[in-house]
């Protein structure tokens, strides 16, 4: 593929990627009993066109509050400061159906608060998440559904987070072909606190410009208001998107959208997802220069704050994007796992392993074989052979260490191990060992009974057996 062919451009209309809802199915049925009103049938809302129907309407129409109802149930997640859980869902919204589709056609609607919650980062600080209700996560995704293909037509293909039909592979993979074509230095740009930190006002002034139902932009813009609770504090949110609701990544998408049309008319080349941004130049004074004229647009225009300690000039081997680093072989640049996403990893990997942890071998085969599939599939994209191979080693030993502590006893080791097929004089002597646990799960005797074969027998996962299934 051409460097041409990524250049930046309007991409065509994509539908929502929720998919319709299946009128035959009983668990439909459900949905419209929960949320359809007895006067306001289906067949009534169908028979006025989608052109003549307002915002509005269409957002608290049966259908699309169906298929919210259906994505949040799907998702599950957290309750917000009510306490309701996403199960609890469909007897209230059958319950208040008609008084909370009034009072937002009235403008009465009034959201509740997110439930605010610190989510840790790698560099140790704190990432705040604010979690909404569960019944309004179902009008959020009421709102985002129907405003989503409006943008989605405006949107540039260039843009990758949160969008149907794209991806972070696809990003990556864009990142990779920009760097085999020569463009070697990015600019790594850094929004501090993005979702924190965006400037209602100018969030509202451009929704304004493509979203023409007043109602539906008040209507967000009392979610923006509606405040935080932590703990038993409120927290008035005069500035940013809350992040952790359906609209969240709409939003940012729709602000940053701004940055993405400008950066084009200067002609850039740059991949973005979400808010993480890499600007890709041919020489390092480009990158500098560009960083330098970037700046001003994006503070001054935008409203947003960039960290200048974190933003900076980088060679593309030495750059960290989505979790990925790149490197260059005799066919030009790779990807491969980023040392700090190795890191990250094998802290999870010590935290599902550890001893204290541990409840049963059932519970922590699923947690790990859970943890390892995601994070495969995420990083599938990568070379990265030599360093799971290294990684499983440690992993099963610490498997073992965690087998033999549980043994407790030197009579409960030394009857284990001769089941498991050690000799009698070997079971006795490893049985009755002074050493450490960690040094013992490092013995041959050990290994050759809890073997790698064996260890997989028992339904362990490990990184390199899910990595061969599906390195593409």
């Amino acid at each position: 593929m051409k460097v041409t062919e990524v250049r930046t451009k309007e991409s065509t209309k994509h539908c929502c990627g929720n998919g319709c809802p299946q009128k035959d199915t009983a668990e439909q049925e459900e949905y419209e009993e929960a949320l359809t009103e007895q006067r306001m049938t289906e067949n009534n809302l169908n028979s006025t066109s989608r052109e003549e129907r307002r915002l509005l309407e269409e957002i608290i129409s049966p259908e699309n509050l169906n298929r919210a109802y259906r994505k949040v149930k799907r998702n599950r997640g957290a309750g917000g400061i009510d306490g309701m859980k996403v199960e609890e869902l469909y007897g209230y919204l059958r319950e208040n159906r008609e008084e909370l589709r009034e009072s937002i056609l009235a403008g009465k609607y009034k959201p509740s608060p997110v439930r605010r919650v610190e989510i840790p980062k790698e560099n140790g600080k704190k990432r705040m998440l604010g979690i909404p209700t569960a019944a309004d996560r179902v009008i959020q995704q009421a709102i985002a559904q129907v405003i989503s293909p409006i943008y989605e037509g405006k949107f540039l293909e260039t843009s990758y987070g949160f969008r149907p039909g794209k991806s972070a592979h696809e990003a990556l993979k864009t990142c990779r072909m920009l760097m085999n074509a020569g463009y070697v230095w990015a600019v790594e740009l850094d929004l501090e606190k993005f979702f924190d930190t965006v400037n209602q006002s100018k969030m509202i002034q451009l929704l304004g410009e493509e979203v023409k139902d007043g109602r539906v932009i008040s209507l967000i813009h009392k979610y923006l208001r509606a405040g935080a609770v932590q703990g038993r504090k409120y927290e008035e949110t005069k500035e940013g998107v809350p992040q952790g609701g359906p609209l969240s990544p709409l939003l940012g998408n729709i602000m940053l959208h701004e940055l993405d049309k400008e950066l084009t008319r200067r002609g850039h080349w740059f991949v973005r997802y979400a808010d993480d941004i890499v600007i890709l130049c041919r020489s390092k004074a480009g990158a500098e220069q560009t960083m330098e004229h970037i700046i001003p647009y994006i503070e001054k225009k935008l409203y947003l704050k960039v960290n200048r300690e974190k933003s900076k000039v980088s060679h593309a081997n030495r750059i960290k994007f989505l979790g990925y680093g790149f490197y260059k072989d005799s066919k030009g640049y790779q990807l491969r796992v980023h040392k700090k996403s190795i890191a990250k990893m094998k802290e999870k990997v010590r935290e599902l392993t550890d001893r204290k942890r541990i409840r049963s071998y059932e519970k922590q085969k699923d947690e790990l074989r859970s943890y390892i599939t995601g994070w495969v599939n995420y990083f599938k994209l990568a070379e990265m052979k030599n360093v799971l191979k290294e990684t499983d080693q440690w992993m099963r030993r610490r498997i073992r260490m965690n087998i033999w502590k549980k043994w407790k006893t030197g009579k409960t080791r030394y009857r284990n191990l001769v089941k498991l097929g050690l000799n009698h004089d070997e079971a006795k002597k490893i049985a009755g060992s002074r050493k450490g646990c960690w040094r013992i799960s490092d013995s041959p005797n050990l290994h050759a009974v809890l073997s790698n074969r064996r260890l997989e027998q028992a339904g362990y996962l490990f990184f390199s057996s899910h990595y061969k299934s599906v390195k593409v």
